[in-house]
């Protein structure tokens, strides 16, 4: 296996601007990378490095987005915060604890809202509580809540064919927060639903993080929605991925969607995309 030299880049650890340090729940779980790599072993023997290594600190509450090309390693990373696949080299600890296998405190999102068709909404939510076994009594307030807070407090005994695709994905975060989590991973969540729908998930989003105060590590293709969203941005570089550029996103919150069109915001949106157009992502011309 070949070194491959880690990103000389400083990483800085943000505030949470816009919240008070009580705004964070007291499950909220803090991650720490430490010179962590990913590297695959193709059927020819031949080493393909996903993940070059990566060092970085998200507190306890923060709200991080991970932005980067396809393939540089943005899912990768997030299965193996997760502990849903093995890390090559270097350690991931959550609360200072190693991760070796998934974390009870974790709940993930994909692109996909992996709906049960067969059961209704009410049930599909409350599906963690009942694979966990923890009684699912005791939790049918927190779905009830958690729904009303989406705009689906109508659409409980309602089946996933009956939802459009963007209530689909509100049922999908209501499922993931139901367990209280400490982490929230969403890995692509609003990647497949049109841009008006987008943006209103963004508000949603946005809403239900400030409310519940856990910590949330969040995958986009989308800078402004990383931007609109986060305390900071985490930029990749093309494979194998590495931080090039950790950004703290120090605007008010809570952020109407009026904030893109705020030359801060801009600001912020021009300075990831030159760290694109230097590594040959974006092209001028």
């Amino acid at each position: 296996m070949s070194p491959i030299p880690a990103s000389t880049l400083p990483l800085q650890r943000a505030p949470l601007p816009g919240r008070p340090d009580e705004a964070r729940s007291p499950r909220a779980v803090s991650i720490a990378l430490e010179k962590v790599t990913k590297v695959y072993e193709t059927d020819a023997g031949d080493d393909i490095w996903a993940l070059a290594p990566i060092d970085a600190v998200i507190e306890a509450g923060q709200f991080v987005s991970i932005v980067g090309p396809s393939g540089c390693g943005k899912s990768t990373l997030l299965l193996m915060i997760a502990g849903l696949i093995p890390v090559t080299s270097g350690t991931i600890r959550l609360n200072g604890e190693i991760v070796d296998r998934p974390h009870p405190q974790i709940a993930v999102v994909f692109q996909h809202d992996l709906l049960l068709q067969w059961r209704r909404i009410f049930d599909n939510v409350l599906l963690p509580i009942e694979i966990k076994r923890w009684g699912r009594a005791q939790f049918a307030k927190r779905a009830e809540q958690l729904l009303e807070q989406v705009g689906l407090a109508g659409f409980a005994n309602k089946y996933p064919d009956e939802l459009s695709g963007g209530m689909r994905q509100r049922v999908a975060i209501c499922r993931a927060l139901v367990q209280h989590p400490g982490l929230l991973i969403m890995d692509e969540p609003f990647g497949a639903l049109d841009a008006l729908t987008r943006e209103q998930m963004n508000i949603d989003l946005q809403k239900l993080w400030l409310t519940v105060g856990n910590t949330v590590v969040f995958i986009t293709h989308s800078i402004e929605e990383a931007i609109f969203l986060s305390d900071r941005v985490l930029v990749m570089s093309p494979r194998p991925g590495r931080v090039e550029l950790d950004m703290k996103i120090d605007l008010p919150r809570p952020r109407r969607l009026s904030i893109r069109s705020e030359m801060r915001f801009i600001g912020c949106v021009e300075t990831i995309r030159q760290v694109f157009e230097r590594s040959g992502i974006l092209r001028g011309e």
